[in-house]
């Protein structure tokens, strides 16, 4: 890596040094020098990013992907072009700048390419992992700590978020790393780095304001019984409640509003919307707030963080081990992670349930970020405490994660959770290139995010624009409209925009399908043999991979 970038990823550690712990006792860590934490976690650092530069060298040079190319990367590209925090290329969401600003850093100093945005990208995710070592080494040991994080690692959604310029992963980073601070009791560092990741998502203001409430319940709660509680019941508080006389005041967890705060003030100033554009708000917080779509959501995002891509194994793996004894280790037994941790962990895993299960138009398994390893590091920190096989089982954790990221699971998912996004990638490569040899010049009929591909020759897919003619989607009602327009274009680019396995679950159960019409924006695409007929053409070129594919679709005249 070229030295300017090295001596920018090092300011992010100046806040990382480690002293002395406010609870020795309690965390059960041996102080160290400050110098020689630093050293450790630089060499951390450089191992996880060297790490995931190695694991993701096939994927750094592909083009941008789905809300890449839709959002982030015109938003940082204007960041980067003209020095503004709001997008002018793209319609603002509000998103708050940070990674914008990352992004536009790393390009103003190695000039702009894919290979910088994920090189960049990739940095971050990183710091993440080291943010979730020592979260966990604090939390539990080492051994927990070393199988924690490797497992995140690999887990196929943070994987492939890991080289993408999008915002849940370094908001999830950030959020490790702030509470660490916290359980160490360090307040402004703690209000530093969950500032950092609201600055980067605006949803990760949840966990401070979720440590805030149990903070609060815990005040409370320790006045009544010191005034009714008998003894037994003040001890059982005692271990789930935050510890009492700690420096930590919810002072500084509602602090961390103010950055965020005045960043939607800014752009409520520059653009009149708080909340992004209207449409942005109507498709992920008016279109969601109904009484049925709630419960259903619910649903997905408990499957999302205990469930999906072979987190079910590690749920079932930790349900079992808590029914063995613990394990003993030189006839003591093997210490959990102290209940008001646990408690801390829980109040923040439950408030993304309750709100991601409210609002997002979309249910993303990326939004669940920031809990997901909190899951992971509860569930192996069970088995060390309780299996005797340890080990075995986060291995085979590990091996089902790595075949989730190349395989498909038998119902719908978002394609940016495994490598299937590298599919969708190669192939609309291949469509573009096939369009500039053969059908340089004219007319587009396609839908996004295609219809950006072929607009935006800095996306990596075109080297000249076309003109597009765009519809929402490639189902039945799009193509029959598109149809009598036939004179408005030449040639449509058609591609399967959802995932749809060969034999899905629940495929002859027509409520459901209404129900994800209604609530989620499902909809089947036709085939492109059935779309070419419709249009009266031909396919003039036709690609499918691992359950998707693309065309490019001739319109006679």
């Amino acid at each position: 890596m070229h030295r300017p970038l090295v001596l920018m990823l090092m300011l992010m550690f100046w806040a990382t040094k480690a002293g002395r712990p406010a609870a020795e006792s309690d965390l059960k860590l041996p102080s160290r020098p400050a110098s020689s934490a630093w050293v450790q976690q630089l060499f951390l650092f450089a191992l996880f990013f060297a790490g995931l530069m190695l694991l993701h060298a096939p994927l750094l040079r592909l083009p941008y992907f789905w809300d890449e190319a839709g959002y982030y990367v015109p938003a940082a590209r204007d960041l980067f072009l003209s020095g503004t925090l709001i997008p002018q290329s793209t319609p603002s969401n509000a998103h708050p700048p940070l990674v914008m600003a990352w992004l536009a850093l790393a390009w103003r100093v190695f000039g702009y390419s894919t290979l910088v945005t994920r090189t960049a990208m990739l940095a971050l995710s990183a710091f993440s992992l080291l943010g979730l070592f020592r979260l966990s080494r604090i939390a539990a040991n080492l051994p927990v700590a070393w199988a924690t994080t490797v497992l995140v690692a690999i887990y196929p959604v943070y994987f492939t978020e890991s080289s993408m310029a999008q915002v849940d992963l370094p908001a999830a980073g950030f959020t490790f790393w702030a509470l660490a601070a916290y359980i160490e009791d360090r307040p402004w560092k703690q209000g530093l780095w969950f500032s950092l990741a609201a600055l980067a998502k605006e949803t990760a203001i949840l966990a401070p304001l979720a440590l805030f409430g149990w903070e609060l319940i815990g005040y409370f709660i320790r006045r009544r019984c010191e005034e009714r509680c008998e003894e037994r019941r003040n001890e059982i508080w005692d271990k789930i409640l935050p510890p009492a006389g700690r420096r930590t005041r919810a002072l500084f967890l509602m602090l961390t509003v103010v950055p965020l705060a005045g960043w939607y003030a800014y752009h409520y100033a520059k653009t009149g919307f708080l909340l992004g554009n209207p449409e942005f708000f109507r498709y992920n917080v008016a279109a969601t707030l109904n009484p049925l779509r709630v419960p259903l959501a619910l649903g997905m995002r408990l499957w999302q963080l205990f469930g999906y891509f072979g987190l079910y194994l590690l749920t079932l793996a930790g349900l079992l081990a808590m029914v063995r004894p613990a394990q003993m280790e030189n006839g003591v037994a093997r210490s959990r992670i102290l209940f008001w941790m646990q408690a801390a962990f829980l109040s923040v895993v439950l408030a993304y349930l309750a709100f991601m299960s409210v609002v997002g138009g979309a249910v993303l398994a990326r939004y669940m970020l920031p809990v997901v390893p909190l899951v992971v590091l509860a569930l192996v920190a069970t088995l060390w405490r309780r299996a005797r096989y340890w080990k075995l089982i986060v291995g085979a954790v590990a091996i089902a994660f790595v075949a989730g990221l190349f395989s498909n699971p038998p119902y719908g998912f978002s394609l940016e959770d495994n490598l299937a996004y590298r599919d969708y990638i190669v192939m609309h490569a291949e469509a573009s290139r096939f369009l500039a040899m053969r059908h340089s010049g004219e007319r587009v009929l396609t839908a996004w995010p295609a219809s950006d591909e072929l607009t935006r020759p800095w996306l990596g897919y075109i080297n000249q624009p076309f003109r597009v003619v765009r519809i929402e989607d490639f189902s039945v009602p799009q193509i029959d409209l598109a149809a009598r327009a036939r004179d408005r274009f030449d040639v449509a680019l058609v591609f399967s925009t959802k995932y749809q396995p060969p034999h899905p679950l629940f495929e002859n159960w027509d409520a459901w399908q209404r129900v994800k019409e209604k609530f989620f924006g499902y909809h089947r695409d036709l085939l492109p043999e059935d779309i070419a007929q419709r249009l009266g053409g031909r396919i003039a070129f036709h690609k499918e991979r691992n359950g998707q594919w693309i065309a490019v679709i001739a319109v006679a005249r």
